[in-house]
């Protein structure tokens, strides 16, 4: 079984991700991941951080030879800012008079939530692992699990739909997601350069008012089989687990199935995709008109193209800070302000396309097992041909 987590804080030495269950023999490229993280720390919008960090995946375990070998991987990913932290978050004891106290929770953000569970008089410790720094280790195991679903001939890319209230409004096909991928610079990462402009000028007006800005993310799966998942249990249910997956990133408030928004709206006979059966493709012999149930059908994916929307709020940490209260005083004041971004939007979509991978990747490997990538690919193989012959 496919599992991981991670550890770190946002301002601490290291961020570490752990991944157990991968078969061996899967081929494991460096520059692959690296690029999945530079993907992640790019989009118009971004804060200063960003100007500090330049991500690097430092596998420790579980990759020899460039291969996987089995065992859990372990991928450390440094924090440069650390340098300027060091005194400020010491493991030791260190000198209280350095910490830096977050003095009034944020609304929207973990802070007051957090620091009431856990009984803190401040929000430091909150902010640290709440933080959306997180997900940059996220993404560098999801670039292994990418690897491993390339290898069945799966694909997992992302694009904008929405920044504020400019929106694409066609479905964009996955060969311009794709061409998006490829760029070597990312301004929004949205398919249409007009509505690309719109959308950046919509993140200016928001950054003279020192105010944030949040939108809408698709993940696009392409050329998954058909069976991942299950209706037999709830808790196994692709849809549900992709839901949890997306859902679980920072700042997402609402996930997306195909039409499941415009869905709710619409008559059955405009909503459910008609079947045929025609000339052989990836698969089967069966086809779809349209694909409104986004690739999965009472929790098992059918063998069209998975799209999952991600809806974003703006995040929480303002430059022009909200009404809050003092943690020690319980006076009126305003919100704690720290370094933060306007619009994360693109790197968003980045990080859920590594728990989609990640996700979709567990679901394969439930339903086709091996512990090395020869014998997944050969029971792959045979569920294909036993598809073909259906």
């Amino acid at each position: 079984m496919l599992r991981y987590f991670t550890a770190g804080e946002s301002h601490g030495e290291a961020l570490v991700a752990f991944l157990s269950g991968v078969p061996a023999g899967l081929k494991v490229d460096q520059a692959s991941l690296d690029r999945e993280l530079w993907r992640r720390q790019q989009g118009y919008g971004r804060g200063g951080r960003m100007k500090i960090e330049r991500d690097t995946a430092h596998i420790l375990s579980g990759v020899r030879h460039g291969m996987t070998i089995g065992s859990p991987i372990s991928i450390q990913l440094e924090n440069k800012d650390w340098k300027n932290w060091r005194e400020s978050l010491p493991v030791g004891e260190g000198d209280p008079a350095r910490h830096k106290r977050v003095a009034s929770p944020r609304p929207g953000h973990a802070d007051l939530a957090g620091a009431l569970k856990y009984n803190f008089p401040e929000a430091r410790y909150v902010l640290e692992r709440a933080s959306a720094r997180e997900s940059a280790a996220r993404v560098a195991i999801g670039a292994i699990a990418k690897a491993f679903l390339r290898e069945l001939g799966m694909d997992v890319l992302s694009h904008v739909v929405a920044v504020g209230n400019v929106t694409i409004q066609k479905e964009v096909p996955w060969e311009q997601i794709n061409a998006l991928y490829k760029q070597e610079e990312i301004l929004l990462n949205c398919a249409d350069r007009d509505i690309e402009q719109r959308m950046k000028e919509e993140v200016d007006k928001i950054l003279k008012t020192g105010d944030s800005l949040g939108g809408v993310f698709e993940v696009v799966a392409q050329s998954v089989p058909p069976g991942l998942g299950t209706y037999a249990q709830w808790d196994e249910r692709l849809d549900a687990l992709l839901a949890a997956a997306v859902m679980s990133l920072q700042a997402v408030k609402a996930v997306e199935i195909g039409a499941g928004v415009a869905a709710a709206a619409s008559p059955g006979s405009a909503v459910h995709d008609e079947i045929g059966y025609g000339k052989p493709a990836a698969f089967t012999a069966f086809t779809r008109t349209r694909n409104n149930a986004g690739g999965i059908e009472g929790g098992v994916s059918n063998g069209e193209e998975i799209r999952v929307r991600g809806y974003l709020k703006p995040i929480s940490t303002l430059r022009r800070p909200l009404q809050s209260v003092d943690f020690a005083t319980r006076e009126p004041v305003r919100a704690a302000y720290e370094r933060s971004d306007v619009c994360v939007v693109p790197a968003a979509g980045v990080a859920a396309e590594a728990m989609v991978a990640l996700t979709l990747a567990r679901c394969a490997l439930e339903k086709f097992g091996g512990d090395s990538m020869g014998e997944t690919l050969r029971n792959f193989q045979g569920y294909r041909q036993q598809l073909e012959s259906y």
